[in-house]
């Protein structure tokens, strides 16, 4: 009898399977339920959102600067069987695509400088809040093509199919 129920919380949802096989619906409900045991297996997944903050690091863009790039994470399992084929339980780990996604060369390879990864417009700046309103104006150096949305989608893009 022991080994026959378990209870699910109302964070969590289950996937039953029978010899690594899944044998029923993903349990989504909360409360007392039944598997056969020593043969079922309950495999126990979250289902509010986790979160993945990775250590931050240096990547070099094409003018040779160095930034530093803090990468993270918030994700939901939406299908709990399909999470469970392509992935072992989650404890607590770095989401499935993040690593091969936030490369340096996923976004250093295309960035030009630091100014491309701040700002999002080639707009003037207005320098009348910090007290340079008496300075010459000076013409833009800088031409954002890459502007830190187009980084972002890029990365989204690229770490979405895993």
């Amino acid at each position: 009898m022991y080994e026959s129920a378990f209870v699910v919380s109302e964070t969590e949802q289950v996937v039953i399977t029978q010899f690594g096989k899944i044998v029923r619906d993903p349990i989504l409900d909360p409360g007392l339920k039944f598997k056969v045991p020593f043969i079922e297996k309950a495999s126990f997944f979250p289902k509010n959102i986790q979160e993945w903050d990775g250590e931050p690091g240096q990547i070099p863009t094409l003018d040779k600067t160095f930034i530093w790039v803090d990468a993270f994470a918030r994700w939901k399992i939406v299908d709990p069987v399909k999470f469970s084929r392509r992935q072992q339980p989650l404890q607590r780990r770095q989401p499935p695509g993040t690593t091969s996604s936030i490369r340096p060369c996923a976004i250093s390879s295309r960035l030009t400088g630091l100014i491309e990864a701040v700002r999002k417009s080639n707009r003037e700046l207005d320098t009348t809040e910090v007290g340079l309103e008496d300075q010459e104006k000076k013409p833009h150096l800088y031409v954002i093509s890459l502007c830190r949305e187009k980084i972002t989608q890029g990365v989204l893009e690229q770490a979405q199919p895993r």
